[in-house]
């Protein structure tokens, strides 16, 4: 599979925005109830909130909890691990009851391995996995992601796919950089009604600021590694981003595609944290 269909493809029994666990809140609703109705002591209640935070599988300690503190339980970054490794956590996620696994930096051949294994559903240009449900859009409104050109789409790519798995509407705006303005000003319309935007450029990183000054909701400026030598790797992005003269733009690091995927998923569920 090569893209990821959005809005409301998916029907799933989660009502989070999230990855994971419905099962592990109702258990904790359920535990809370108890103290309430006074069938559980506290004591008792923080023994079993305190139990095994962590599932210590040797060469990873798989965060448990991560979705009762964060609302969104752990992710695994597959760049440096191995497929045998990515498997052995994965089950250690599904034992503990995640319904839903993303996978990102994983390789086709890796990909290859782990769905021997587990249902896999891949997505080679976010270079993503996904293991499980993928919930059905929830987000107050949608998330424009844009792209200064089409080798920023691999980028674009797993920011999608990231807020797609966390419950929101993605509307894809790709190769509308500042050199032909034209085609930026051909979506304003996407741009105006978006409930957040991401921002996709490498060169000198300049789509972020256009867009700054047209949209009135946050602008997540992503920059990437694309341009000659003396964009330094998308360091050049990078600084002309953080200097953006337009308010509301914030950035994260180089490529990071995953990064600006979540937050745009937690500005656009200001009512589910």
């Amino acid at each position: 599979m090569s893209a990821l269909p959005v809005g409301n493809a998916w029907k799933s029994a989660v009502d989070v925005p999230s990855l994971g666990d419905e099962s592990m809140n109702e258990d904790v609703r359920s535990l809370l109830e108890g103290v309430k109705e006074g069938s559980v002591s506290v004591e008792e209640a923080l023994l079993k909130l305190k139990t095994k935070p962590f599932e210590d599988i040797g060469f990873a300690k798989v965060d448990t909890h991560r979705k009762l503190r964060q609302g969104v339980a752990e992710v695994i970054y597959g760049a440096g691990k191995t497929p045998e490794q990515i498997i052995k956590i994965a089950e250690a996620m599904i034992q503990n009851g995640q319904k839903t696994i993303l996978i990102t930096r994983l390789s086709k051949e890796s990909a290859g391995e782990v769905e021997k294994a587990h249902a896999l559903q891949y997505f080679p240009e976010a270079r993503c996995g996904i293991i499980g449900e993928i919930p059905e859009a929830d987000g107050n409104g949608k998330v424009v992601i844009a792209t200064g050109g089409t080798s920023d789409v691999p980028v674009a790519e797993e920011a999608a796919v990231t807020a797609t798995v966390l419950g929101n509407e993605v509307v894809r705006l790709y190769d509308v950089g500042v050199a032909g303005l034209h085609r930026t000003l051909a979506h304003l319309d996407d741009i105006m009604s978006a409930s957040v935007i991401v921002a996709i450029a490498g060169m000198e990183g300049a789509l972020a600021s256009v867009i700054g000054g047209l949209a009135d909701c946050p602008v997540i400026a992503v920059p990437t590694s694309v341009g000659y030598g003396a964009s330094f790797h998308g360091l050049s992005a990078l600084l002309s981003m953080l200097n953006s003269c337009a308010s509301g733009v914030s950035v994260v690091n180089i490529d990071n595609g995953f990064g600006a995927g979540y937050l745009a998923s937690m500005i656009n569920h200001p009512n589910k944290r």
